[in-house]
């Protein structure tokens, strides 16, 4: 009988072959709400090109509260400026030689002394930078004929319903009721509104638009509302439902694009400020606001915004893969389910436009809102996993787009084939950085996301689309692999600083693993040219049967064997703990020991300094317990009380005060627990990444095995 009562409670725990997941009851059962102001409480739309974040109104008519949470943005993928460069700076200025395989090589690095190259480095890191668009509010008049401010908002009931794409606001001033409901369309850079409120029959709801001047620094909330001579808006009435404003920023341009229904007088009050009055008598009002680099033929209506809004977002949710985690008695699991689905739904608006997404998405500027491309595998990697491939295929034309640039990098440091950068910008072109250009682990992504297409779609059309890059790629990485006569094998660095970004670049040879991502890479490129029935590269085959072996010490997997007491030096025990990624986000492979990651996982477990990683290592943590056997490992990796891994209100991964909003962290944990849950290659268990304790009750569908 115990015997029996032991396997019924077990079986609780695999998967429940049942009716299909009711996704529209899994997604509202995550709806969020806020009830008072919160800087953190910020609630965004958007089409993954394009979003537009609001504060507790609907719309962004307090965006100065905001600036220090997530910020009020309004982002789109084409939005970039650059200041006029007056000096005349040339890349060329910023590259410092680093000794590598017997030769010079020149990296484009920070130079701290002032002087002429430090202010060339600081200008390529700057320019270009993302814009924000603008920012569109309430202007709200008390009775007095005074502004209200926050304090004036009472009787706040704010809702995002992930299933629609809506927002509704409700909230009272002296007494008035308010009423917003906010969207943004699927298929064009547009936001739209539409209020109820007494307020606007009496003159005391109007609209505004405003618009910030960038300022150039690392990060940019989009409050900046200075420089007026610097940037100029000609509003352009149109008809009499409909204005243009014409932005020009030094070279940069754009317009944005106003329609409405009823009476409205449209007003210039400042020369980055513009006011809408709508006066009808009407106690309703809507409007809609198009961003565009172009003047748009048409501007949806507030209720055709809504239509696609609604339409589009089911069509996305009843799409790809599910996870429903009702019923489990385990405490976390309601928590998990719902940073799962909020994930899905900030990802879906931020980063699945026809770029790579900056870490910050299109809220709000983070390194001047440049891509790092090391990180698009934690934006991209889960949209293939989730059953939704066309989502990661959106970003990988801008590969192609950017492989000029990528191969004029490697010639110019005598490598073949093409140098994917780590920090870029639209175009391709790298920004210099002391860690970043000496980052390689972002090379072999290309390979990554090319097998997952293949998988999603095994035809020779997938193989011919992306060959050519792949085998580039691969190119490039065959040649930085180093042979040393001395040690008999290839090396990867000097100078190379790894995942783990603690390490001098001067000094670092063969970090474990980028060591591990190179031999899977270039094994992989060999399968797809025998997948086209092409022969074996000579020169990859060479490589691979020289390649340096992981470094162990002590029967554990080290950083790199450069650092053989880095587990002994405190230093060494922060930032990613990039060695766990050699089985948890690659395939097992015949150099990778299970007993030596499995000792490793326990060190790391047991002396890594947590509350010094980043929003992603607690996934990549999560994958590697799974393959090693540990679920329950995995899920305490994937919910560990860490700053760096809170998750908002509003579903954003919180890191510090800098970054308060993270999406590597979101795409992670959807990777990881896609990978929890539906498999990886060569698992023999179902569920791999969840406890088999009686208290998970999981349901699930759609999902793809990992790699």
């Amino acid at each position: 009988m115990r015997l029996f009562l032991i396997i019924c409670s077990l079986l609780l725990t695999v998967t429940l072959p049942a009716q299909p997941i009711n996704r529209k009851a899994l997604v509202e059962r995550h709806v969020v709400t806020n009830t008072s102001f919160d800087s953190l409480g910020a609630l965004s739309v958007g089409n993954g090109r394009f979003a537009f974040t609001v504060d507790i109104t609907g719309l962004q008519s307090f965006p100065e509260a905001y600036e220090m949470g997530i910020p009020l943005g309004t982002q789109s993928e084409w939005g970039w400026h650059s200041f006029l460069d007056t000096a005349g700076y040339r890349l060329e200025e910023t590259f410092k030689a680093y000794n590598q395989g017997g030769r010079k090589v020149a990296y484009a690095i920070q130079w701290p002394e002032e002087g002429r190259k430090h202010a060339a480095a600081n200008w390529f890191r700057a320019n270009p930078h993302r814009l924000q668009l603008g920012n569109v509010g309430f202007l709200l008049l008390k009775e007095n004929g005074a502004p209200a401010g926050l304090n004036d908002l009472q009787n706040i009931t704010q809702q995002l319903n992930p299933w629609t794409g809506f927002i509704t606001s409700k909230f009272t001033i002296e007494g008035v009721p308010v009423a917003v409901i906010t969207a943004a369309h699927p298929d064009i850079d547009a936001i739209a509104a539409s209020v109820e409120s007494p307020l606007l029959a009496e003159g005391r709801l109007q609209v505004f638009l405003q618009f910030p001047y960038p300022t150039g620094e690392w990060t940019d909330a989009g409050t900046t509302y200075t420089h007026a001579e610097q940037h100029t808006s000609l509003l352009i009435p149109q008809t009499a439902n409909t204005a243009v404003i014409q932005r020009k920023l030094d070279t940069t341009q754009y317009s944005v694009t106003l329609a409405w229904n009823g009476k409205v007088a449209v007003h210039t009050k400042e020369p980055y400020y513009f006011l809408l009055q709508p006066n009808s008598g009407s106690n309703q009002f809507s409007f809609s606001c198009t961003f565009s680099s172009r003047k748009p033929a048409v501007t949806p209506s507030f209720k055709q915004t809504m239509s696609s809004s609604k339409k589009g977002w089911q069509q996305f949710w009843q799409s790809g893969g599910a996870i429903d985690f009702s019923g489990s008695t385990d405490p976390r699991a309601a928590e998990l389910e719902r940073r799962i689905v909020l994930s899905q739904y900030l990802t879906r608006i931020q980063c699945a436009g026809s770029f790579p997404p900056q870490e910050t998405g299109l809220t709000y500027n983070s390194w001047f809102g440049k891509p790092h491309l090391e990180m698009h595998w934690w934006h991209g990697v889960h949209y293939a996993l989730w059953g939704r491939p066309q989502l990661l295929q959106n970003t990988l034309g801008w590969y192609k787009h950017a492989a000029a640039e990528a191969k004029a990098l490697a010639a110019r440091q005598a490598f073949d084939g093409i140098r994917w950068q780590k920090m870029t910008d639209h175009d391709g072109r790298e920004g210099p950085s002391s860690i970043g250009a000496f980052l390689i682990w972002q090379q072999p992504h290309f390979i990554y996301f090319a097998e997952l297409m293949y998988r999603s779609n095994p035809t020779a059309a997938t193989l011919n689309q992306y060959k050519d890059l792949l085998f580039a790629t691969a190119d490039f990485m065959a040649s930085y692999a180093c042979f040393d006569s001395a040690k008999g094998r290839s090396i990867l660095g000097p100078a190379l600083i790894p995942a783990q970004e603690r390490f001098k670049p001067e000094e670092t040879i063969n970090p474990t693993f980028e060591l591990a991502y190179w031999h899977w890479a270039l094994q992989t490129a060999q399968q797809w040219r025998l997948r086209l029935k092409m022969p074996r590269d000579r020169k990859w085959d060479a490589v691979l049967q020289k390649l340096s072996p992981l470094p162990v010490q002590d029967g554990v997997y080290l950083a790199t064997e450069s650092a053989l007491d880095s587990y002994t030096r405190k230093e060494f025990m922060t930032d990613h703990p990039a060695v766990l990624g050699a089985l948890g986000m690659l395939p097992h492979m015949s150099i990778t020991d299970t007993a030596a990651m499995r000792r490793t996982f326990d060190l790391i477990w047991e002396k890594w300094h947590w509350p010094e990683t980043w929003g992603w290592d607690f996934p990549m943590t999560a994958m590697t317990a799974t393959r090693l056997g540990m679920p329950g490992r995995a899920i305490d990796a994937l919910l560990m009380d860490v700053t760096t891994n809170t998750f908002l209100r509003n579903g954003h991964n919180y890191q510090d005060s800098r970054l308060r909003l993270y999406l590597p962290g979101n795409g992670g944990l959807l990777a990881a627990i896609a990978m929890m849950v539906a498999g990886y290659d060569g698992a023999t268990d179902s569920l791999p990444g969840l406890p088999k304790n009686g208290q998970w009750k999981v349901r699930w569908e759609g999902l793809k095995k990992m790699p």
